[in-house]
Order: structure tokens, then C-alpha cells, then sequence
């Protein structure tokens, strides 16, 4: 599809907009990114594209594009990309060393969603590889004796909050069905630094560093991450013997060494040690399947932007996001004018009114999602946002429905972790696939070399909210909602846009604004992703700090919102597609956008 000029690559000076008014109107924060001495033996275009970041600049490619966390897990794509594999195949040679170089955010104890856009076909596809409750949970799973929630980070620190991982099959599932290449040659790269060793990242050192209290309540965990009592150093090389030896057993064996066995039996055993018991079982791990879901797709002034249905509610409340903003000319809005960000704002907090009411796992409970994003329904909501002050308090709506059950609210948050990866492939295949063991290091459970989540903890704690049942309970061999929105954004059938974040639940302001700023505004991609967030979704208007979005605090707060400047870690990775390919990553994280 894309014709490939040379093995270099590219990078622009500059880039024009995409649509709407010129990318030259707007103020994008200075690139903070670490240097190339972070990261030593990355290849050469790893080392430009790590500069191309630092300046501000897209990375331009004409072939094939990678866009992910990690300079070494983007180097590891780009060998497989260059022999000619697919997006898929590039996918797990990625994800498998984000698991050992940012254990923190992803890897295979945790789960994932994928949204696939197939050249060849024009289909999008999505897997749901998100956890389940193991089968003898309930829904007091995190309650004690007397019914009243636990504390959330006795919780987290436990056997409890692990559900059963999906990053293995689903690495497994998009190979069998998308992939070209050697099964076993695409852990090549994560099984030698493992075994030889990498260097720990700034980012990672102080990540340790800020956990280190949680992550010595188990003894695995901390002879990691803990050494001699004291948290692992930027700089430091450190080797995984025994996550070389896990993925050899996959490599070899297939996503079966990790579900069977004596790994799923050491899975097991760690989940349920005498002071931090959870529920984890061979069988929950045996029976574990990946699912095709339909995607959600919405019509946003001519571009399709689709993405991932429940347990996910980020493609929901996005196109919520997104369908009661088209009933204002964005395009001749100033982004950083307190108006356009009252508009923004207030919309994320409606579409999160409905997300607390009516999202959670479709195979349990009933979902209105057609209902949640009918064009008259999002026309009827955005007429709360005519006024001109913050709307003083949002409840969910009532979309159409011909169902009778009624829902009470929850306002369960999503801890900020997670990371994302967009790839496009030779053939014009786009993958968007979001991947989380849920909080920073999960449950802090470290077996065969990996960590194991905390994914559970995304359910309501609680059963019922005003004598009514909270959709997003939990029960047996259910998956918990998610707010992870990766989503390819297609125009006239043809994709021009992948894009995610991780964040927790910010995860879905930070897409959409990023969405905007690219359709609306006419950023390219590098400006997009590295533009000031500020995004509302539970009633504190977070700003972020340090940035041009600090100038707003005073005038929003006039406006009546409750604001909050702090920092706002997005790691957006997008990829635009056209002419050429585009790719962009967040320069509040360590990755990079390479291709050629």
C-alpha cells in the first residue's frame, strides 16, 4: 500500500495540518524527553526518532510505522515490520519486551484491547482480552465482614485484585489470525535483554522509587525491583533470567505454556499466599478466551471513529465526547480559550454520568450502547451545554431502551498506568491496542518474571447505590469495565488516524482532546499528542501543570468548576495515514514513533 523509498528515516520539519485552521495558530508545550545516554544499544533510527521527539517533530515514514512506550520494544516492531511482518506479528515482538523494559505498565500478567483495521478486507475487528473474576468470586468481593468497601490499596496489594490474564491468548489470537512471521522469532529481542540484560530508564527507577513501599509485601517482588532493601537505579542493568524462560515456553509452546502447566500453577500459588489470599484457580486460567466484540463506531464530521465496545467504555463515552461536540463549530474555537475548554469539559462529565450508570461487562448485563450514542440522544444532552457557566451537577441520561432494569451509580476510578501501541503495516493493516495490568506494577505479585494485575480493583467495590444494582459489580468469571480507548479513525473507508493512551480513567480525555486537536484543529500528530490536557471526568477539572492549561485555572474556576493543576502523565501514541505516514508519541513518557 505504501511504496518504500529507502531503509532510512525520515523526519519532518514541519507538517501541515490536517484539517480545520493552521497548526501554526497553536501553542503546543516544549518536548520534555530523555536523551539517547538512556537508552544505550537502540539502533540509529531509534536515536533519531528520540531527537525528532525532542524537537517536536513528527516522525515521517512512507512504508510502514511503529509508534509505542519504549525505544528498545519499538526497535524490537521495527525488525519485524522491516522483514516484512504484519502489524500483528510487530505487535507481540513489542509488547513482550514493554513487559520487561516497563513492568510497571503492562506485560503478560495483565490484559488488552485491540482494534484491527484489515486492508485487505476493509473490516475493523476488535478482541477483548480484558481479565475475568475468577469463578468463585462474588459480588462482596471487596467487602468485609460487615459489607462496607475495603480500603482500595489493601485491595490492590493482594491475591484478591487479580483476574484471570488475556495478554498471552491475545498474542496468540492475533497472530493466528493477522500474523506471517515465525511464531517463536518474534520473542527474539525481549529473550536477549532479558538474559543479557537492559538498562533501567529513568522512568522506571522512579516509578520503583515512588512504590517501593507496596512493592517489598512480596518477597519475589522485592528481591526485583528491591535488591539489598533498596530501589533499583537509573542506569542499573538488570537481567530476567526467568522472564527469558517464560516466553521460551510460549515461544515454543504457544499461549498453552502459560494457562496449563507449572507456570499456571505458580500464577496460582502467588495469587494465594497466606497473608494476601485471593481466588485464582487453574481453572480459571484454563478455561480463559479472547473475544471478538463489535466494534463502536461513530460518524464525527465525516470520519469514523472507531474503537472498543464494553467491557471497554472508552469507544462509548468518546463518541458521546464527540457527538455532542459536533453541535459547535470546534474548528473556529480557540483550544486554549475557557470557552472551548467549558464545552470540552462539560461533555466528559455527561458522557462519564452515563458511563456510571450503564457500562460495565455486555455478556452480564444489558448495555444500551446504541441508545448511549444516538445522534438525537447526544443533539438532546448537548443542549445542557448552552449555557455559559459549569453545569453545577450531571446525572445520567435516559437513552432509548427496551430494557427495564434499573442501575445505580458508580464512580469507580481507574488508576493512571497502562500504555499503547500504533502500528502500520506494508499492506496498509492498522492496529491500535491498548495494554494494562491496571495500576503502576498491578498487584505487586512478581512470578516467572512478570507481574500479575490488579484488574479487579476496576469493579464497584460496592454491590448496590441507592437500592439499585451497580452494573459494573462484580460476579463470577466477569470482566471488569475499562476506560481504555484505542481507536482508528477512518475516512471514506480508508484509515487515516490510530491512536491511545494509557491514564486510567483520564485515558479517555486525553484521546479525545487528542482526536480533536487533530480533525478540528489541524495538529499533526506530534502535536496533538504532546498538546496541555485538561480533562474533567469524576467533577475536579484536572489542569495540567506547568503548561500553557495553567493560564485557565482562574477563568474556569470562575466558571464554577472545581480545578485541580497537577500532572497529567498521558502517553498517547498515534500514527496519521495518508500520502505518507505520520507518527507521534507522548513526550510525557520514554517512547518514539519509527518508521521507514
Amino acid at each position: 500500500m505504501y511504496k518504500l523509498a529507502s531503509t532510512a528515516i525520515f523526519v519532518l520539519a514541519a507538517a501541515g495540518p490536517a484539517l480545520g485552521q493552521q497548526s501554526s495558530d497553536i501553542v503546543v508545550p516544549e518536548p520534555q524527553t530523555q536523551t539517547t545516554q538512556d537508552f544505550p544499544g537502540i539502533s540509529d533510527a531509534a536515536i533519531a526518532a528520540l531527537e525528532a521527539k525532542r524537537a517536536g517533530n513528527p516522525v515521517e515514514a512512507e512504508n510502514w510505522m511503529v509508534s509505542a512506550a519504549h525505544p528498545l520494544a519499538v526497535d524490537a516492531g521495527a525488525r519485524v515490520l522491516r522483514e516484512g511482518g504484519s502489524a500483528a506479528d510487530a505487535m507481540v515482538a513489542v509488547q513482550v519486551v514493554l513487559g520487561l523494559v516497563e513492568p510497571q505498565s503492562s506485560g503478560l500478567g495483565g490484559g488488552a484491547f485491540l482494534v484491527w483495521h484489515d486492508a485487505e478486507t476493509g473490516e475493523i475487528t476488535t478482541l477483548d482480552a480484558r481479565e475475568t473474576a475468577p469463578l468463585a468470586a462474588n459480588p462482596r468481593h471487596f467487602q468485609d465482614e460487615n459489607g462496607a468497601p475495603l480500603d482500595f490499596m489493601t485491595a490492590v496489594v493482594s491475591g484478591r485484585s487479580v483476574g484471570t490474564p488475556g495478554t498471552p491468548r491475545l498474542l496468540e489470537e492475533a497472530h493466528r489470525r493477522w500474523g506471517r512471521a515465525n511464531w517463536a522469532g518474534l520473542f527474539d529481542e525481549a529473550i536477549e535483554h532479558a538474559e543479557a540484560g537492559f538498562t533501567v530508564s529513568s522512568r522506571m527507577a522512579e516509578s520503583v522509587a515512588g512504590a517501593a513501599e507496596t512493592l517489598s509485601s512480596f518477597p519475589a517482588t522485592a528481591e526485583y525491583f528491591l535488591p539489598d532493601g533498596a530501589p533499583i537505579s537509573a542506569g542499573d542493568r538488570l537481567v530476567n533470567p526467568a522472564y527469558a524462560d517464560t516466553l521460551r515456553q510460549i515461544a515454543t509452546q504457544g499461549a498453552a505454556a502459560f494457562y496449563t502447566g507449572e507456570i499456571a500453577a505458580d500464577i496460582v500459588a502467588a495469587t494465594r499466599t497466606e497473608d494476601h489470599p485471593g481466588l485464582l484457580s487453574m481453572t480459571d486460567l484454563a478455561r480463559y478466551q479472547v473475544i471478538e466484540r463489535p466494534a463502536i463506531c461513530y460518524d464525527y464530521r465525516g470520519n469514523e471513529v472507531c474503537g472498543m465496545g464494553p467491557p471497554s467504555s472508552g469507544a462509548v463515552a468518546i463518541s458521546q465526547i464527540l457527538g455532542m461536540l459536533e453541535n459547535f463549530d470546534l474548528g473556529d474555537m480557540d483550544p486554549q480559550d475557557v470557552e472551548t475548554r467549558r464545552l470540552m469539559d462539560d461533555a466528559t462529565r455527561l458522557a462519564f454520568a452515563d458511563r456510571g450508570r450503564y457500562l460495565a461487562d455486555s455478556d452480564f448485563v444489558p448495555v444500551p450502547v446504541q441508545g448511549l450514542i444516538d445522534r438525537d440522544y447526544l443533539a438532546a444532552r448537548a443542549e445542557l451545554l448552552r449555557g455559559d457557566d459549569a453545569l453545577p451537577e450531571v446525572s445520567a441520561g435516559q437513552p432509548e431502551w427496551d430494557h427495564a432494569q434499573l442501575w445505580g451509580d458508580d464512580t469507580r476510578e481507574e488508576r493512571p498506568a497502562t500504555s499503547h501501541i500504533s502500528i502500520v503495516d506494508a499492506d496498509g493493516n492498522v492496529l491500535s491496542m491498548t495494554t494494562t495490568i491496571e495500576s503502576g506494577f498491578g498487584s505487586r505479585i512478581f512470578v516467572r518474571g512478570f507481574l500479575l494485575n490488579n484488574e479487579l480493583t476496576d469493579f464497584s467495590f460496592r454491590s448496590h447505590a441507592d437500592g439499585w444494582p451497580i452494573a459494573n459489580r462484580v460476579e463470577p468469571g466477569k470482566r471488569p469495565r475499562s476506560s481504555m480507548s484505542p481507536t482508528i479513525v477512518r475516512r471514506e473507508g480508508a484509515p487515516i488516524l490510530s491512536i491511545g493512551s494509557p491514564g486510567g480513567a483520564t485515558i479517555i480525555g486525553f484521546t479525545a482532546q487528542a482526536i480533536i486537536a487533530h480533525l478540528d484543529w489541524g495538529m499533526d500528530v506530534q502535536q496533538a499528542v504532546s498538546m496541555p490536557h485538561l480533562v474533567n471526568s469524576f467533577g475536579t477539572y484536572q489542569i495540567e501543570a506547568e503548561t500553557w492549561a495553567e493560564d485557565l485555572d482562574t477563568p474556569l474556576s470562575d466558571l464554577g468548576f472545581q480545578t485541580n493543576v497537577t500532572a497529567l502523565t498521558s502517553g498517547l501514541h498515534a500514527i496519521s495515514i495518508g500520502d505518507r505516514l505520520l507518527g507521534g508519541a507522548d513526550p510525557r513518557r520514554e517512547g518514539i514513533a519509527l518508521g521507514e
